[in-house]
């Protein structure tokens, strides 16, 4: 039997969107609460690094409605939440290791008493020496685990043998998630030694090994559930694990529900970040702007503990090429081990980091040869096949399309006629200029660890025709699970109106990757597909004999019917198959599963294919500058994604846009500060600022690559979550095309991210760079 080749049904919208608008969806903390429901607040380091001499948690008891304080005594099994190696204790014993750490949780009838408790617990501490940035752990030598090195030829000879060099330094800063919903968990006892989690996290089954770990328990007795997250963007794929754990143990000791539900300035105190990186380099290249080779140091800032570290690092490392060819390349990483919150992962998962350093090297190039930067971008791109089309870690590009949605970017955003625009423009504004760029995207699609780039699902038909949806991942905004209703009802040739999607439970899908590195629809959208096959071809055979007929390959499932393709009018509703089935005794549940194929990692080498297919993109934005106040306004944005055959164009249209203005929030106003003590300064939106509605530029173009089905993804599909990000590269890039115009300097240094005041750093360098040539 076959399945129509109809196109999915694309124009469905986000399947929970009223819920969203009504207010009516249900996230962790908006359940109706149990009969003796407590409430976990905690109790903060307020030092960078310090031995707790003394605990007295004497006077919190005399708060009414205290029930409990939770200390590492507590804890029945590992005090430990770690998810790599077991280096991040869930309760300090003797030493704090970062400001903001979570020294104790107090326990209350109310998060009320619980609050007024904390305030009366008193920890007396002795301050020692902390390490508050990468250039410090570096001169410490203290770092997490052994470098790593990526290499492809002989960069040093390269180097040498090149018309010309460059070295230069970029330090990258970090960002904030500020997902709408703080970090939630309710944990349940089911009186028989198991219990119920409730949590908003990225990654269930990971929170599950977590949860039974600290209460040494086998990952059975544990089962976790997600409902729908408020946003994560990376911040909910493993820091959710400490709150879960706190939960549990709190339910473990007085055996009663507990729930942790952070407010919004402990949620930004306590939980990582995407990683601060500082890079340094050395390029070599010819007179017309081609690289020869790149020598190249990361350093991510891991914080205190190992986190998600080695991954983040690994992408930023295998993404220092963004879409450019370097025959000679050799990358250096290292992950700085510091006393701030352990960073984590982000959308993007350091390969924005990596890939910001490029185009940080192919700008100074433009500019000391006095060549456009798109000319030098356009030059290097990977192109042909063999040696100018493989990447520096052994992976052919199969299918390049760079050059296709740079081409389509430039003719829809009528590139070359702006340019002549804003440069006259420019001629005749002293105080304010505008600037443009184009910037490129190429970006790999799947986990770098091979084994979590499998997925499962379950589906179960009822008696009345009415399907249930189950699979590993989680939604959080992004549209997932309406996407794999999508591929549900398209599989079994059904109308969407029968199916109910459930919330991501571990006793329905065990043993789940986290939803992440863009996958999730990749890999569940197969497990879901297989489950609902192995479905149609049970109930082919039974319709096949309600039809009288002897090929059930022939049958084609459509519409709520199913009918003979030589032979329409041979046909009998989906309904009726059903309930023949359940009366044949032919099960109506199956499960599904996939695994990414034909990918893998030599970890002792740092070689491999690691990536089933790239995701390709290209943005032209348009900024103006203003000379007294370093503040800009994008003007206009055109994006070229290149999505493969859009599942739904209106999510992925969703995706791109959001993707690329928190882009724009982490290159040019995000800015995370802390004092000389370690303290996070920048905690409450009153500080820390992101993208607003009036950041969005009135002409916001997006367009979705057509003709671009991809093979062996589904439905023809290409992950969209995560590449869209780097996207507002164009806008830094932008920005400094029009500070550039304040002056003639030969170098434009902008930092990361150009906030007003480092913009109108960079605007007085170029207009004194100006003078001392004039003088000169």
């Amino acid at each position: 039997m076959t399945i129509t080749d109809q196109k999915v049904s694309n124009q469905k919208s986000h399947e929970s969107a009223v819920g969203h608008v009504s207010g009516k969806a249900v996230y962790t903390d908006d359940q109706r609460l149990p009969a003796g429901m407590l409430s976990l607040y905690p109790v903060l380091s307020p030092h960078a690094r310090a031995k707790i001499t003394k605990l007295d948690c004497t006077a919190a008891y005399e708060v009414a409605g205290l029930v409990t304080i939770l200390t590492a005594d507590d804890v029945p099994g590992e005090n430990n939440t770690g998810v790599i190696i077991h280096d991040e204790v869930m309760l300090p014993t003797d030493e704090v290791s970062y400001w903001g750490q979570v020294v104790v949780w107090t326990v209350g009838e109310t998060e009320e008493a619980a609050r007024q408790a904390a305030a009366k617990v008193i920890v007396e501490y002795e301050p020692l020496p902390a390490i508050l940035s990468i250039q410090e752990a570096i001169a410490a030598d203290s770092y997490h685990l052994d470098k790593r090195v990526i290499k492809r030829g002989e960069p040093d000879t390269a180097l040498q043998n090149s018309d010309r060099t460059l070295q230069g330094e970029l330090e990258v800063g970090g960002q904030d998630h500020f997902y709408l919903e703080t970090h939630t968990s309710w944990v349940v006892p089911d009186g028989e030694n198991g219990y119920k989690v409730y949590s908003s996290t990225q990654h269930p089954s990971e929170t599950q090994v977590i949860v039974a770990r600290v209460l040494g328990l086998p990952n059975s007795h544990v089962v976790v559930t997600c409902l729908r997250m408020g946003g994560a963007f990376g911040g909910k794929e493993s820091q959710s694990n400490p709150f879960a754990a706190a939960a549990a143990v709190a339910a473990h000791k007085t055996g009663r529900p507990a729930r942790v539900s952070l407010r919004r300035h402990q949620d930004m105190i306590v939980t990582g970040k995407r990683h601060n990186f500082w890079g340094k380099y050395q390029v070599g290249f010819t007179n017309e702007g081609l690289i020869t080779a790149v020598k190249a140091e990361l350093y991510a800032d891991g914080g205190w503990s190992l986190d998600l570290s080695p991954p983040v690092l690994l992408r930023a490392m295998l993404h220092i090429d963004n879409a450019y060819y370097v025959p000679h390349l050799e990358v250096q990483g290292w992950i700085a081990k510091t006393n701030r919150v352990s960073n984590t992962a982000y959308r993007g998962f350091g390969g924005p980091q990596g890939m910001i350093v490029c185009e940080e090297i192919i700008d100074r190039i433009a500019r000391t040869l006095g060549l456009p930067p798109e000319v030098v971008r356009e030059r290097n791109f990977y192109h042909g096949t063999g040696e100018t089309s493989t990447t520096h870690y052994g992976q052919d590009i199969v299918h390049n399309r760079i050059a296709l949605v740079w081409t389509e970017a430039k003719e829809k955003s009528r590139f070359s006629d702006r340019q002549a625009e804003i440069a006259l423009f420019n001629q005749t504004s002293a105080y304010k200029k505008r600037g443009i760029a184009i910037t490129p995207v190429k970006f790999g699609i799947s986990f770098n660890k091979t084994e979590y780039n499998q997925a499962g699902a379950l589906v179960l038909i009822y008696t009345d025709g009415s399907i249930q949806v189950n699979h590993g991942g989680t939604e959080m905004g992004q549209g997932l699970h309406t996407k794999m209703l999508q591929v549900a009802a398209k599989s079994l040739g059904v109308k969407l109106e029968r199916f109910r999607i459930m919330p991501t439970s571990t006793d329905k899908v065990p043993n789940t990757s986290a939803t992440a590195a863009s996958s999730g629809s990749d890999l569940n959208g197969q497990a879901v597909k297989a489950a609902c096959e192995t479905l149609r071809n049970r109930m082919a055979t039974v319709a096949a004999k309600m039809l009288n007929l002897d090929a059930p390959e022939d049958l084609v499932f459509e519409d709520d019917w199913i009918y003979c393709r030589t032979y329409p009018s041979a046909r009998i509703a989906f309904d009726e198959v059903v309930k023949r089935t359940y009366s044949d005794r032919i099960s109506l549940s199956a499960n599904g599963f996939y695994r990414t194929p034909n990918i893998f990692w030599d970890a002792k080498l740092n070689k491999g294919r690691p990536f089933y297919y790239f995701s390709y993109g290209t943005a032209v934005s348009e900024v103006e500058v203003d000379g007294f106040t370093g503040t800009f306004k994008l003007r206009r944005v055109d994006l070229v994604q290149d999505v493969g055959e859009s599942i739904n164009p209106l999510l992925d249209k969703g995706q791109i846009e959001g993707g690329f203005v928190q882009g724009m929030g982490w290159l040019t106003m995000e800015e995370l500060v802390w004092n000389d003590q370690g303290r996070l300064l920048t905690f409450a939106p009153s500080t820390y600022k992101i993208p607003t509605v009036s950041e969005v530029p009135e002409q916001f173009h997006v367009h979705l690559l057509e003709r671009a089905a991809q093979d062996g993804v589904i439905f023809g599909s290409k992950a969209i979550g995560e590449p869209p990000f780097m996207l507002a590269m164009s806008v830094r890039e932008a920005i400094r095309n029009a500070v550039a115009a304040f002056g003639k300097a030969s170098q434009v240094s902008l930092a990361i991210p150009a906030t007003p005041e480092a913009t109108l750093w960079a605007i007085e360098a170029v207009k004194s760079d100006s003078l001392t040539a004039v003088k000169a």
